[in-house]
């Protein structure tokens, strides 16, 4: 597999045989090259006045007048009145008066050129770069006599025959086969080539028309890096570049920087712009003398190349150039037709897939039950080979997926961060992108990502299997560096294009266009059935908030009012055993003590039912809150009760914001809990914070907590007597305890669900590990917003 090595920036890095890599050609600033190639001239003009501001060194070579003269000059010096206000109309957008436009370039009176006032008969090509400036290229024939305007019906015969050609062809093999038919009869070029990109950027001659003694190229295929990124971006922009003669000397700008804009000028849109000179050489050791390429373009985007190659230098007419582009145009029409129907029957079965899949869903009132009742579907749908969906940190697993283990930091460190940015992320080469993927490549070669809701952590993501693949490339893709005589280290382009094959690992099938689109559809089917969930939920939420209004109202009073009646009750029990102690019998006394214990544990009940109830009502104080301070007292407390029995040891903790009483409760009761529900001489107790590698493991030990990746969990952990696993939620029920009443010191079973309430009114989460006999720990979290700094 071609490896392609990080990237590296110029500006800090030093570059060396080392630090070469292929993403330099990416980097390298071929929209502004400050020169042209010399079979034209280039003009900058100012708006409004048409002010000559840059021009081509070349103006000599062709008007007879040296640039520096015509710099300042207004573009009257050299056309006619007419010919400047149809450069306006073209300007303008009128669209009967559109690019090139044939005119007739006078030589200025006093130039060099003989005799005085010749007519240079040119087409002249215009395009605005900003609201100042305007560039103006002036491209000659091929001799100086003045040529008649070409027309309509001229143009319409030569594309009348192949346009008619490409529409008869019924297969896309059959249409490119037929276009490099066409364009090499119309150009003469020794080779003509329908060159197509993937996804990755690298490329595949899948047609070709060529002279007899040319070696086929037909088959192979090209790294990304043979025409680099931004390369591919001026292809998209401009439909066709020419070459007349790969051995031109570049022709400089002057002055170099464009004095309207003080900066080199941007040629993007120029049809004379220089060509890379790492191209240049890539174009030599091909031993090409001339080449031409038309942009076919798919939905706006570059889907391939109709590349043009010659032996020798060759200007093409721009007549010709430009019946070439309109051809590349209609063939793109054909093409987006030709590569719809290759996969129709595919799509009509996926067509009825979705409308059956996305009506299911839509009539389910939970959407991962909905996802999950047909996994068959699911991965049908996009025709993965396995599918994991992750929902508020727990995954569901369908077919062939990587295990939790590595799924998990696949979507934390790689995935989630790009998916706040783009909507969906495909790939046939996870392995490429994210090196660990290398580890499961048998089953996710191939990644579609999306999400789906970010506050829900809600992820979908398909996996591919690994396909081993031989690919024949042109020549070893991997470009040598050189090291020129003055130390300076380079990349440059292979000097042989044999067949050169490759084993290539870790590559997956590529996805369909209709396969993204049907997991942009099940995206926008969930988001329309959680909305319509949202509003129902939205109205049973207002409801059970009003309803845990009247609820904390009602436990308030209840307790309140309680409690005088129960006084009264203990006081008369009192009364009755000091005024008719005597008179009764030691069963008598005995049932009245029993009836004043009573009331004294049902008045604690009720003061613990009551303080339950105010915390609810209470508003939140927002404190800053060291943790190591508010601990250190706990052991203070704690010390003075329990003395040398006790050993408390405090990690450091961070500083939180919240609310500091009821921060210090949570504290107390957990310590405190740890110390009544302990046999053990000396009772041991640690409260610290835990390290991110462990927070990882809680996630996926407790899928069901709302855990974040930054979470910071807080523990106290002691030697006691533990808890079994089957009652790690019954600790959390208030005035529940499992053991007998006076057993542990007694306590009325309310203190672990007043932290638990505590933790969540903070936003939190609180859960406990344990296990009988071996001490337990609680661990707990109070929301992202409460974590400030560590201390």
């Amino acid at each position: 597999m071609l490896m392609i090595q990080p990237h590296v920036e110029f500006e800090d890095v030093p570059i060396t045989s080392e630090t070469v890599d292929l993403s330099n050609c990416d980097r390298e600033p071929i929209h502004v090259p400050g020169c042209i190639q010399p079979h034209g001239v280039l003009l900058a003009l100012q708006e409004p006045s048409f002010t000559i501001v840059q021009v081509s060194q070349n103006t000599q070579e062709w008007f007879g007048v040296p640039p520096e003269e015509l710099l300042d000059r207004p573009l009257s010096y050299l056309l006619s009145e007419e010919e400047i206000y149809r450069i306006q109309r073209c300007l303008a957008e009128d669209f009967e008066h559109v690019n090139p436009l044939q005119v007739s370039v006078n030589t200025p009176s006093g130039a060099l050129a003989e005799p005085l006032g010749t007519k240079f008969v040119a087409y002249c090509i215009v395009h605005r770069v900003s609201d100042e400036i305007v560039i103006l290229e002036i491209e000659f024939a091929q001799n100086t006599s003045v040529q008649e305007d070409i027309t309509y019906f001229d143009f319409y015969r030569q594309v009348k025959a192949p346009i008619t050609q490409l529409q008869k062809t019924t297969t896309l093999d059959e249409l490119c086969v037929q276009l490099v038919t066409s364009v090499r009869h119309i150009t003469g070029f020794d080779r003509v080539m329908i060159y197509r990109f993937a996804i990755s950027g690298a490329g595949e001659v899948i047609a070709e028309a060529r002279h007899p003694d040319l070696e086929s190229l037909l088959g192979l295929h090209y790294p990304a890096s043979d025409i680099p990124q931004q390369a591919r971006q001026l292809y998209a922009l401009n439909h066709l570049r020419l070459v007349p003669d790969t051995q031109y000397v570049p022709v400089a700008l002057l002055p170099t920087l464009n004095p309207i804009a003080q900066s080199p000028l941007d040629l993007s849109w120029s049809v004379l712009r220089s060509v890379s000179p790492v191209h240049i050489e890539y174009l030599h050791n091909m031993e090409v003398g001339s080449s031409m390429s038309i942009s076919l373009l798919r939905e706006g985007q570059l889907w391939g190349l109709i590349a043009c190659h010659h032996r020798k230098p060759k200007l093409v007419p721009y007549f010709l150039r430009t019946i070439c582009e309109f051809i590349g145009q209609m063939a793109a029409f054909e093409l987006i037709d030709k590569i719809d129907s290759q996969d129709r029957d595919y799509k009509i079965e996926l067509n009825a897939l979705k409308t059956e899949f996305f009506n299911s869903i839509s009539q389910q009132t939970d959407v991962l039950s909905a996802l999950t009742q047909s996994p068959t579907a699911l991965l049908n749908l996009v025709g993965a080979t396995g599918v994991a969906i992750a929902l508020e940190g727990k995954f569901v697993l369908f077919g062939q997926t990587p295990s939790l283990k590595q799924l998990q930091p696949l979507l934390d460190d790689h995935l989630a961060p790009q998916l706040e940015v783009k909507n969906i992320i495909q790939t046939v080469c996870l392995a490429q992108d994210y090196p660990a993927a290398a580890a499961y490549s048998d089953v996710a070669s191939g990644m579609l990502a999306m999400m789906v809701s970010r506050d829900q952590n809600f992820y979908i993501l398909w996996f591919r299997s690994e396909v081993n693949q031989t690919i024949t490339w042109g020549g070893n893709p991997n470009k040598p560096v050189i090291v020129e005589d003055n130390g300076e280290v380079r990349l440059s382009p292979r000097k042989s294009f044999s067949a050169w094959q490759e084993t290539v690992r870790h590559t997956a099938l590529p996805w369909k266009t209709c396969e993204r689109e049907a997991a942009l559809e099940l995206q926008s089917a969930i988001i329309n059935v959680a909305l319509r969930h949202a509003a129902e939920l939205a109205k049973l939420n207002a409801e059970l908030k009003r309803s845990n209004v009247d609820l904390d109202a009602f436990a308030y009073v209840a307790s309140h009012d309680l409690k005088e009646p129960l006084r009264g009750i203990h006081n008369y029990s009192s009364f009755l055993m000091e005024d008719y102690g005597e008179m009764l019998d030691v069963q008598g006394v005995s049932k009245l003590r029993t009836l004043t214990h009573l009331t004294r544990r049902m008045e604690l009940l009720i003061d613990s039912l009551l303080h339950y109830s105010r915390l609810g009502r209470a508003e939140l104080a927002s404190d800053s809150i060291d943790l190591n301070r508010l601990g250190q007292e706990a052991v203070e407390l704690f010390k003075i009760t329990t003395g040398d029995a006790l050993e408390i040891t405090i990690n450091p903790l961070p500083t939180i914001q919240g609310d500091r009483a009821q921060i210090n409760e949570l504290l107390t009761n957990l310590v405190s809990n740890a110390i009544k529900y302990n046999d053990s001489p000396i009772k041991k107790i640690e409260i610290g914070c835990l390290e991110p590698n462990i927070v990882r493991e809680q996630r996926l030990k407790h899928p069901h907590l709302n855990l974040q990746t930054n979470s910071q969990i807080i523990y106290v952990r002691d030697n006691g007597i533990g808890i079994e696993a089957l009652h790690f939620d019954d600790v959390f029920r208030i005035f529940s305890r499992l053991h007998v009443r006076n057993a542990y010191g007694g306590g009325n079973g309310a203190g672990l669900t007043i932290a638990q309430k505590i933790v969540r009114r903070h936003g939190g989460e609180i859960w406990v590990d344990s296990s009988l006999g071996q001490g337990s720990t609680f661990y707990f979290t109070l929301g992202e917003k409460s974590f400030k700094k560590w201390t």
